[in-house]
């Protein structure tokens, strides 16, 4: 079966996801998280990408980003990707890829799917609440629970609606963090990210596929699809 190709949207956030080879570690200390994350804010300024959330793993990464072009995307991606791993095999001795294949993404709508990414995002590396994410130094919660700027973060419009002011917005992030995303959102969440699928209503899907020809989401069992069928249904 033929690979789909990457959709990647301009002024459209996107959920990443990056992930070492045979799923071994790609940091192995403190300075190899710098390293990456001082690669993605060159790479982000560089290739016009705005960075809304990150959290890196010991084997992946989590990105949470709106490109400003159609190639904006990949171009980041590569970007960060050579240079990091580069410096990694330089470092550490070692040869060959450091990734698993192309990296996995998923344009996500606004409304209500970013802030759930965002929130699992955040989430990943702790136990499940605001106080453990905002102790995790490899993780952007602790710039949108104001306990320090992260110069890589541009703040999406959707979490400035989470309040009037600095300290509403914070109260509401923590609140939203503590509650954790539901098991059945995080599992449609990060299975739409691992195949390239986009993840919103109806409507969000219909005008994604005005950009592209391939397939959306997945096609339901049972019956076949017409022309239009592949943005009909919505993943909610």
């Amino acid at each position: 079966m033929a690979r789909l190709a990457r959709l990647a949207v301009a002024a459209t956030a996107h959920h990443v996801l990056q992930v070492g080879h045979g799923g071994h570690a790609v940091f192995v200390d403190d300075a190899d998280r710098t390293a990456y994350l001082d690669a993605l804010r060159d790479a982000a300024h560089a290739k016009q990408v705005a960075v809304h959330g990150y959290v890196l793993l010991s084997s992946e990464v989590h990105l949470l980003v709106t490109p400003q072009t159609p190639q904006g995307l990949s171009r980041l991606m590569q970007a960060v990707g050579r240079r990091y791993g580069l410096r990694f095999n330089r470092r550490h001795g070692r040869r060959g890829t450091l990734w698993e294949g192309r990296f996995r993404a998923a344009p996500i709508e606004p409304d209500p799917w970013l802030l759930r990414s965002l929130a699992w995002i955040e989430t990943a590396a702790s136990a499940g609440s605001a106080a453990a994410a905002a102790a995790y130094p490899w993780c952007s919660a602790a710039h949108h629970l104001g306990v320090q700027r992260d110069t890589l973060i541009t703040e999406h419009p959707a979490y400035w609606q989470l309040g009037n002011t600095p300290f509403e917005r914070e109260l509401a992030w923590r609140q939203r963090l503590d509650a954790g995303v539901p098991p059945a959102q995080a599992l449609q969440l990060l299975q739409a990210v691992r195949h390239d699928w986009a993840l919103g209503g109806a409507a969000f899907l219909a005008g994604l596929g005005r950009h592209t020809d391939r397939p959306l989401a997945p096609r339901p069992r049972g019956r076949p699809m017409g022309s239009g069928g592949r943005v009909a249904r919505a993943l909610r």
